[in-house]
């Protein structure tokens, strides 16, 4: 491939959706697996998608729980370069129920998949990760902060 056609159709980067839970650790703690993502995402290396509804969450608890924290917050999801999707339609969500045991959780199933990320990453391990089912229904791989950088390192390995 020449230089020309390189730059033409650039490598498609990791695409990782962050559930509040990892998007909060990721804020909160200075060092771990869900804050070298938003390190990445910094560095244009992989792409973070969240939807409105992650956002609302982590504002929310945020806001219940350090507050001080809420700007912090806002800087580190503009730098990231988070891109902040619409939460998927009733409807959408209504139609995809069976995915998982928990009812709240939907949206955020159904706006990772509508997004065809490569990766949903959460630290809801009971109601995500547990039951293998969730993912097969979605049809999305998922897992924690800690499994998407195993996921991601090997994704550069194998896209060299």
């Amino acid at each position: 491939m020449s230089i020309t056609q390189a730059n033409l159709h650039p490598m498609k980067k990791p695409e990782i959706f962050l559930d509040s839970s990892a998007l909060i650790a990721g804020i909160v703690s200075a060092q771990g697996a869900a804050r070298v993502l938003l390190l990445l995402a910094e560095n244009e290396k992989i792409e973070l998608w969240v939807s409105e509804q992650v956002i609302a969450e982590v504002e929310r608890n945020l806001a219940r729980k350090a507050p001080r924290a809420l700007p912090v917050a806002r800087e580190m999801i503009l730098r990231a370069n988070i891109q902040i999707l619409h939460d998927p339609k009733p409807a959408d969500v209504r139609s995809h129920m069976d995915w998982i045991n928990h009812a709240a959780d939907v949206p955020i199933l159904v706006a990772a998949a509508n997004a065809q990320v490569d990766f949903l990453v959460t630290l809801d391990v009971r109601h995500f990760i547990d039951d293998p089912v969730v993912a097969q229904r979605s049809g999305l791989r998922i897992g924690t902060p800690g499994d998407a950088l195993i996921w991601v390192r090997e994704w550069f390995v194998r896209n060299k």
